[in-house]
């Protein structure tokens, strides 16, 4: 092999090293470290979400229909404090409905259908909301999850856990190699979170459930998991 060859052998094959294993640029005399925290916080909204259909002869006996079951859904609400107008559509359909039992399909009526999705702050509206959804049989299912709005203050205490992680590995650092830590002259921050959705809730066992306990009574809704990794270079006494 000739020697400029193999001199650029060895080159690219340093410069590929280099690529897989980055280093960090870190003056004398400073300590560079990294840690993951997390933070897990109680839901503050519930998204409840379930659809309005009926189904008739025509498209505007159907379209009445739903009109009238929309209105029974809007009275729910008032009933229960919650304001209609803070209910969000989530799509809404007229389609035809046919028999397909003959060999040349036969239209038997249309079908109107939409979902709706509300938020819930206060978690004790829940249960009778549900509830009187299911008695007035005007929605065929319903769902329930958890989520986090106020995220901000969560990945807040995410990051505050993981820097402390950080600064407690950098101290047993330095107090091994017999130095201090000093003051913190760089960080980076990444922040994940974990949301969960919970199961459907069925119609069914909401209407059967007027002498029984709910089937998640007592039980509390799922935590929301935020983390972050914190990396951060500190100068040594």
């Amino acid at each position: 092999m000739k020697p400029s060859i193999l001199l650029f052998a060895i080159l690219l094959s340093s410069a590929l090293l280099m690529a897989q294993a980055p280093t960090v640029n870190a003056a004398p005399n400073t300590l560079f470290t990294g840690a993951d925290g997390k933070f897990d916080a109680p839901p503050d909204t519930a998204l409840v979400q379930f659809n309005i259909s009926a189904q008739a002869d025509n498209a505007k006996a159907a379209y009445d229909q739903a009109s009238k079951q929309s209105e029974q859904v809007r009275q729910i609400m008032r009933d229960n404090g919650i304001d209609p107008k803070t209910a969000q559509i989530g799509s809404y359909s007229i389609e035809p409905m046919y028999d397909w039992k003959t060999a040349k399909r036969k239209l038997i009526g249309y079908r109107v259908g939409t979902s709706v999705t509300l938020k819930l702050k206060d978690f004790a509206k829940i249960g009778p909301l549900t509830q009187q959804l299911a008695d007035s049989a005007v929605s065929e299912s319903q769902s329930i999850s958890y989520t986090l709005d106020n995220m901000d203050e969560a990945k807040n205490k995410a990051v505050e856990d993981a820097y402390h992680r950080a600064r407690a590995a950098a101290d047993s650092l330095a107090r091994a190699a017999g130095r201090s830590v000093g003051e913190l002259s760089y960080a980076s921050v990444d922040t994940f979170e974990n949301v969960r959705p919970i199961g459907i809730v069925p119609r069914v066992m909401a209407m059967k459930a007027e002498a029984a306990p709910a089937p998640t009574e007592e039980f509390s809704p799922h935590t929301v998991t935020v983390t972050a990794h914190v990396n951060a270079l500190f100068s040594l006494k």
